[in-house]
């Protein structure tokens, strides 16, 4: 079970002259726009309950308005919250004082902005050692630091250039080799790569996925893109008005929309382009556990279904009928060839591959293609039916809509997502 870093309990934010005078219409239940023109002040957060786990990206999404920036600047107290609670690796952040605070901020987070945030007249080293000089960190020390980053983000040579001789992209990248300069515990990106063209966009993102398998940070990620929360995002929390909708898996939001809101952000996704086979493979079943032909048949009669997956220790050697097992159970001698040698090779899937790279060897196989993680270990089956389910699921919603029906999803669905 990942270690919970960051915890949120019963947070609110209400902006305005007077914001203790009008919680209790807050807890009353009154809209945002009910308390804006009653009150004239406006509802940022609704009670906001989260746990981020330690070294996962959260991304956090929803649309202009639904109080995601307000969030993630109430973690470094650049907003301070009308209610609740914020604790952080055991700290309660609330309760730092001015001091504590500004160490919390130098050591503990470092912040990506959508406008890069960088500072024109320093050059791209000095913008990436900023952070170290702020931490009186000696010249020798931080520049060589600085230059590492500025190698592992790809910006090599580029040291005495200035903000404006980079394109966007690079200077997204300055910013984000800026960010982790002081091995920071937490990476805050607010819209970091929201006013990047798209396919600088795309390999930033590419990017990030790359250096997280490598830091493990924990990563708070603002956007309010779905494409890109699925892409990026461990978990998503989606707001709206200020108040949390749903948060889970990205494979949970997208199968299992918790309500009309988040049912009109994942409609249009292309769920093969998303989806990866351990979310709806099925459990393992049908594994020979022998090479002697009479103790498979034994073993597959005990079964439903003609088949089996034969494996030798922990690689996958293919497929095997019960007729090729029963045609040669009646030889003896030397001749008789066992079950490894009767397995017809045959396509599996590891658990990570993408929906749409596995289409192909579920609609060309006449049995469920098993699923085999990288150590060899069995981990389930996914069927051409089970391909058809889920992919034809978002367009049997529409036109149950269309027509009238009563919305939901259909059960086989919510079976599939619940199966890993």
């Amino acid at each position: 079970m990942t270690e919970t870093l960051i915890e949120v309990k019963n947070l609110y934010k209400l902006f305005g002259n007077n914001p203790k005078a009008y919680m209790p219409l807050v807890h009353e239940g009154l809209s945002k726009d009910e308390i804006l023109a009653r009150t004239g002040h406006t509802l940022g957060l609704r009670d906001i309950n989260l746990s981020i786990g330690k070294g996962e990206i959260f991304v956090i999404m929803g649309l202009s308005g639904s109080g995601k920036s307000t969030l993630i600047r109430h973690f470094n107290r650049l907003i301070e919250p009308t209610e609740g609670s914020i604790t952080i690796d055991g700290t309660d952040v609330m309760h730092l004082s001015k001091k504590e605070l500004g160490a919390f901020r130098r050591h503990e987070m470092s912040m990506v902005f959508q406008r890069f945030g960088l500072f024109p007249h320093r050059t791209v080293l000095e913008n990436v050692a900023y952070g170290l000089t702020v931490q009186k960190v000696g010249k020798s020390e931080r520049n060589d630091r600085a230059r590492e980053w500025l190698a592992t983000v790809g910006l090599e040579g580029y040291e005495e250039q200035y903000p404006s001789q980079l394109s966007g992209g690079q200077q997204q990248r300055v910013g984000l080799a800026r960010a982790l300069c002081t091995d920071p515990k937490i990476l805050l990106m607010d819209e970091a790569f929201s006013a990047l063209d798209p396919l600088i966009r795309s390999g930033m993102q590419d990017q990030l996925i790359e250096l997280q398998d490598k830091l493990h940070k924990t990563i708070v990620f603002i956007t309010h893109d779905l494409d890109e929360a699925l892409r990026l995002g461990d978990k998503i929390a989606i707001l709206k008005d200020g108040a949390l909708s749903q948060v889970g898996k990205p494979e949970d939001i997208l199968l299992n929309p918790a309500d009309d809101y988040v049912e009109a952000f994942v409609r249009d996704v292309n769920r093969a382009r998303v989806l990866t086979v351990d979310v709806v493979m099925n459990p393992a079943i049908h594994r020979l556990t022998t090479a002697n032909i009479d103790e498979a048949l034994k073993q597959m009669r005990g079964w439903k279904g003609d088949y089996g997956y034969v494996f030798e220790g922990d690689e996958y050697r293919g497929t095997v009928t019960q007729e090729a097992l029963e045609e040669v159970s009646g030889q003896t001698g030397s001749d008789r060839p066992d079950v490894y040698e009767l397995a017809e090779e045959g396509p599996s899937l590891t658990p990570d591959t993408i929906l749409q790279d596995a289409l192909p060897a579920t609609l060309e196989s006449d049995y469920p293609v098993p699923v085999v993680c990288e150590e060899g270990k069995y981990q389930g089956t996914i069927s051409k039916d089970d391909m058809v389910d889920i992919l034809a699921n978002s367009n049997a919603e529409d036109e149950d809509e269309s027509e009238g029906k009563p919305e939901g999803k259909p059960e086989k669905t919510r079976e599939k997502a619940e199966t890993p």
